[in-house]
């Protein structure tokens, strides 16, 4: 079903441009675990809030507020070198389990963070009781280290 989507941007002058250029590539990958890092701090930061560890002086949703910037912006700048390496390489992708395995992924974590986690950490804590902070947490942090080893499994299994 994607399989035409995915020749038409190996098609593309772009794409090839890019795979063909070393230091591009190289440029793109650097940027993209920059911002892998940038984001996942932020998500960190208020994940670990939520189990009761990190910035404690500080109410859970004020951290999770001054933590959304980083997140949002960690999180674009993830998605635009993310294509970048998508066109470099798609029928790679196309063809990689790992690669699907963490769109699939990337989805959920996305959905999960905007609702669930969004929403807990909105709520107010003597309301909230010690365990779901807890368990949305280590679900959150589950979640997008799955996605970071599923990214570096892409190159690695290829």
């Amino acid at each position: 079903m994607l399989l035409p989507f995915f020749q038409w941007l190996e098609s593309l002058r772009f794409g090839v441009a890019v795979d063909e250029s070393g230091y591009f590539v190289a440029a793109v990958n650097v940027a993209h675990l920059l911002s892998l890092t940038v984001f996942l701090g932020a998500v960190l930061m208020v994940d670990l809030r939520l189990l009761g560890r990190g910035i404690r002086e500080q109410p859970l949703a004020q951290v999770a507020l001054d933590a959304q910037p980083w997140l949002i912006g960690g999180f674009l700048a993830m998605l635009a070198t993310g294509l970048l390496q998508l066109l470099a390489t798609p029928m790679k992708a196309y063809y990689s389990d790992q690669f699907w395995l963490k769109m699939y992924l990337v989805l959920f974590a996305l959905a999960f963070t905007l609702t669930v986690r969004r929403k807990v950490t909105q709520a107010d804590e003597t309301r909230l009781g010690p365990v779901w902070g807890k368990v949305v947490g280590l679900i959150s942090i589950a979640v997008w280290v799955m996605i970071a080893v599923q990214g570096r499994l892409i190159g690695m299994l290829q």
